[in-house]
């Protein structure tokens, strides 16, 4: 019996062998190429199928100029990524997008600004067929750094005039702003405040622009600038219930920074929603589901989002048939929705 494991891979002669063709022709075949007659074309899938042959993908890639590969860069640190389920739901719906058009995702971190030239040069080294880049603050050199690589960025741009042709995939920040705090208005609040995310990434700007639509004339102490984690979310509460201790509404910036402002509101003995109505944004399941209380939230599908993101770069890379500067269609936003819960 022959050991499976020790067993020499199929090769591409052995294929063209079998099903009766060239070597050129059953290369053609296997590598997507065109100008094979299509009984040609069943005899070496009908080989491959039999010899369990497995193409060379650094050949294939000299053919094609495709690598199957698409990097991911997140622009925060690692201690970050991984303790935000932010992240892992736009991960998921990015993997499942590449997984379904059989190419895969590398992931990449940037801890501090060194990073920066090392994925710059790593996109630039020709390891990938596209970038999907998200979570990028206002300051951050990676766009000015990524040349030649196709690149859907997750998030409204806003770093810089260059930005302005960039394609982008992103959620109606300001209009979902502008739905929390007309929801806390019409359930009779009057001193709202707003804890905002970090002010140099383009959501936050929109969320809090959201709120200044709404509550134009109010207190500027009830607006604190965090940075969408829950210490940051706890930090700007205390800071609030300082400076306004009469107030009586929160929008929070996210679903994480929101959980920190209850749990102060529960150490200040302040009642949800009866004292202080609460909402976050995001709607990051079960999370809002299990928080105490059960949290009122603007729900953007952040799943759904990266999908769309993956989904708009290969589609640009099938358009131009091999990677190219600026090949993806144009950007989308989708909307957001109020989902109400208990604690506004």
């Amino acid at each position: 019996m022959t050991d499976q494991s020790t067993a020499p891979r199929p090769t591409l002669e052995a294929v063209a062998a079998r099903a009766g063709v060239s070597r050129a022709t059953a290369s053609r075949v296997v590598n997507g190429g065109e100008g094979v007659r299509e009984p040609l074309v069943e005899r070496v899938r009908r080989a491959v199928d039999e010899l369990g042959y497995v193409p060379n993908q650094a050949a294939r890639s000299l053919v094609t100029r495709r690598h199957d590969a698409v990097a991911v860069v997140i622009a925060e640190p690692e201690t970050r990524v991984f303790a935000d389920p932010f992240f892992a739901l736009q991960l998921r719906g990015i993997s499942k997008e590449l997984t379904a058009h059989d190419s895969q995702l590398v992931l990449l971190l940037t801890e501090g600004r060194d990073d920066h030239a090392r994925v710059a040069r790593y996109l630039a080294g020709g390891h990938v067929d596209g970038a999907l880049v998200f979570s990028l603050h206002l300051d951050d050199p990676l766009p000015g750094l990524i040349h030649g690589v196709p690149t859907v960025y997750g998030g409204r741009p806003g770093w810089s005039d260059a930005s302005r042709g960039a394609v982008y995939v992103d959620c109606d920040n300001r209009g979902g702003a502008r739905e929390a705090v007309r929801h806390l208005v019409g359930l009779g609040r009057r001193r709202i405040a707003h804890i905002s995310g970090a002010l140099d990434q383009t959501s936050a700007v929109d969320r809090l622009d959201g709120y200044r639509d709404v509550m134009a004339d109010a207190d500027p102490r009830l607006i604190v600038e965090s940075d969408f984690t829950p210490g940051g979310g706890e930090r700007a509460m205390r800071e609030l219930l300082d400076r306004c201790p009469d107030l009586d509404g929160v929008f929070a910036a996210n679903d994480l920074t929101a959980a920190g402002a209850l749990r102060v509101l529960r150490e200040r003995g302040r009642r949800v929603p009866e004292d202080v109505a609460v909402v976050g944004f995001d709607d990051m399941l079960p999370f809002t589901e299990q928080a105490d209380p059960p949290l009122t939230t603007v729900r953007q599908d952040i799943e759904e989002m990266g999908r769309l993101m993956a989904r708009l770069l290969l589609q640009g890379l099938e358009r131009t048939g091999v990677a190219s500067e600026g090949a993806a269609p144009g950007s989308v936003v989708l909307p957001t929705t109020l989902v109400r819960r208990a604690s506004a």
